[in-house]
């Protein structure tokens, strides 16, 4: 009967506080403590083992490499430009419509160089850049411009009509690059085609350059329209590191 009163008191003091304190204060009444705390090491390894850390939950991922994006309508230099589209409407470039310059924007030039008689020339030049920041869902910004280049060689590589289409890996031009010739029948006439995807870290330059010949004037070789592409893919890319530095 002595026994029976303070026990009773310690029940319903344990009635009174809330369940989470009950299971850490009041598990057992037994006077056998050894296997109350055994039980409650094992609950607490398990509660700790079920839930990881932060450091296992977050993924580290490399920062990405470059921060901002060149202004695109000056990425390529304006000797080259006003060689590879001799007759551009707008000799600075078009710049692309962009809600974010800091991640995507693009520019293009384009015009016909008229002979008279002996025909015209029509070329057209367009650069777009693509920038990835680092994510760790996603992955580091280096991966995702990978991963996108991939995505948009697969793009050219499926265009519509496109005939004698040849890729190649483009050397000296980024972290990685590749080039694909083609040709195109539009407007009656047979255009020649060089695009260069190259990445420069996290990085996605996009350029395009083709030509055709009006009125009886030599179609541009292919040798020719890509050159003009390797050239100013190489400035393009140059421009992404001059511009972070």
């Amino acid at each position: 009967m002595q026994r029976t009163a303070p026990r009773l008191t310690r029940i319903l003091a344990c009635a009174a506080v809330p369940v989470m304190l009950v299971v850490a204060g009041c598990s057992s009444d037994s006077g056998d403590g050894g296997s109350g705390s055994a039980g409650s090491k094992d609950k607490g390894a398990s509660s700790a083992s079920a839930t990881p850390s932060p450091s296992q939950t977050t993924k580290a991922v490399e920062p990405a490499r470059f921060a901002k994006l060149p202004d695109a309508c000056k990425a390529i230099v304006a000797g080259t430009t006003s060689s590879l589209v001799p007759k551009a409407k707008t000799k600075n470039g078009t710049p692309a419509v962009s809600s974010d310059l800091g991640s995507r924007s693009g520019c293009s030039w384009n015009g016909l160089d008229d002979k008279g008689v002996k025909g015209s020339q029509y070329r057209w030049l367009d650069v777009s850049f693509y920038r990835y920041e680092s994510d760790a869902a996603l992955g580091s910004g280096q991966e995702r411009a990978q991963e996108n280049l991939a995505k948009e060689l697969a793009k050219v590589e499926a265009t519509p009509g496109a005939t004698k289409l040849r890729t190649t890996t483009a050397t000296g031009i980024g972290d990685e690059a590749k080039s694909v010739a083609y040709q195109l029948r539009k407007t009656n006439e047979d255009f020649v085609y060089g695009s260069i995807v190259a990445r420069t870290g996290n990085v996605l330059v996009l350029l395009s350059y083709n030509g055709a010949g009006y009125a009886g004037a030599t179609t541009p070789s292919d040798q020719t329209i890509m050159n003009g592409a390797v050239k100013a893919a190489k400035e393009a890319v140059a421009a992404v590191a001059a511009a972070n530095k």
